[in-house]
C-alpha cells in the first residue's frame, strides 16, 4: 500500500478498478459484480467517475507510464473516489476490506493542506492566523466527522434494508437439479449437498451457518415475518451475496463434471 502511485482526477485523489481490486485482495471482475449488482447504491460524482473519448484520452495521458500501459486500449474508464472505495469495502463485508479502507483513509485519499507563507505578517497577526487555523481545522474536523457518522450510518441501513429472495431463481434450481441428480445416482441425497457446503466453507473462508443467522436478524429487523425467517437458508444468503453465489456456482458445476451431470444451460 505504501507503494501505491497517487492518481489524480479534476484535483480529486482516485482509484482505478485494477487498483482497488488489488488492494482489498480480490479480483476485479468482483468488483465489476458488486457495481452491477449494486448500481442503484452508487452515485456517479459522488462515488465514482466514469471517462470515455477525450476525457479519457487526456486521462491516460497523465498517468505513470506503469499505470497508463495496461489502460491503453480501455474504451471506457471507472474511477473511484474514497466514497466509492468505502461503499466497496461495505458490500464485500471483509474484515480484510475494512482494514484496508481504513488504512487507504489515513494515507493515500488524505489531501494535504497547503500551508500559506506568512513570512512579511507581523508577530501578533501571526499569532492570530494560527489561532485562527487551530479554531477553524477543530470545527472543519467536526463536521467531517458528523457527515461521515451520519452518511455511513445511511450507507450501513440501505443495505441492510435490502434482502432479495428469490426461489425461482434459475442458478438455484439448476444447481438443485444437479445435486439431486448425484443423489439419485449414489443413493444418499444429503451427501452431495454437505460437500458443496464444506467446500464453500474452504474456498470463500467463511461460515455459512453464521451468514445464515446474519440474514435472519437482518429480516426480523426489517419486519419480515417469522414464518419466513426460519425457512431462510444458504442459498438465500447466496442471493445477496454475489461473490459467494459465485463461488458455490463453481462448486456445483465442478460436481456435475465429476459426476457426470449434464448442465442444461451456463450458470
Amino acid at each position: 500500500m505504501n507503494n501505491l502511485i497517487p492518481i489524480e482526477f479534476n484535483n480529486q485523489r482516485i482509484m482505478t478498478t485494477k487498483i482497488l481490486a488489488d488492494e482489498f485482495g480480490t479480483e476485479e471482475k468482483n468488483i465489476q459484480m458488486n457495481f452491477s449488482n449494486n448500481q442503484s447504491r452508487f452515485i456517479e460524482g459522488k462515488h465514482y467517475v466514469k471517462l470515455w473519448g477525450q476525457a479519457l484520452k487526456d486521462f491516460k495521458n497523465s498517468l505513470p507510464n506503469e499505470i497508463r500501459k495496461p489502460l491503453k486500449f480501455v474504451p471506457q474508464l471507472i474511477l473511484w473516489t474514497d466514497r466509492g472505495v468505502a461503499r466497496h469495502a461495505k458490500i464485500l463485508e471483509t474484515d480484510e476490506a475494512w482494514e484496508v479502507y481504513e488504512q487507504l483513509e489515513e494515507t493515500y485519499f488524505r489531501v494535504k493542506q497547503n500551508n500559506i507563507e506568512f513570512d512579511e505578517l507581523s508577530p501578533a497577526l501571526k499569532m492570530f492566523k494560527q489561532m485562527f487555523q487551530v479554531i477553524a481545522q477543530d470545527e472543519l474536523e467536526q463536521k467531517k466527522l458528523q457527515r461521515s457518522v451520519t452518511e455511513t450510518k445511511k450507507e450501513v441501513q440501505d443495505i441492510r434494508d435490502v434482502i432479495t429472495l428469490n426461489p425461482s431463481a434459475a442458478w438455484r434450481m439448476e444447481c438443485n437439479r444437479i445435486l439431486n441428480a448425484i443423489g439419485r445416482e449414489t443413493g444418499d441425497y444429503k451427501a452431495p449437498k454437505d460437500q458443496v457446503y464444506t467446500a464453500l466453507k474452504t474456498r470463500a473462508s467463511c461460515r455459512p451457518n453464521v451468514l445464515i443467522s446474519n440474514l435472519q436478524k437482518r429480516a426480523k429487523a426489517n419486519g419480515m415475518a417469522p414464518s419466513k425467517i426460519e425457512k431462510l437458508n444458504l442459498l438465500d444468503v447466496l442471493e445477496n451475496e454475489p461473490r459467494l453465489k459465485e463461488i458455490y456456482v463453481t462448486i456445483v458445476k465442478e460436481m456435475a463434471v465429476k459426476n457426470k451431470v449434464s448442465l442444461r444451460w451456463d450458470m
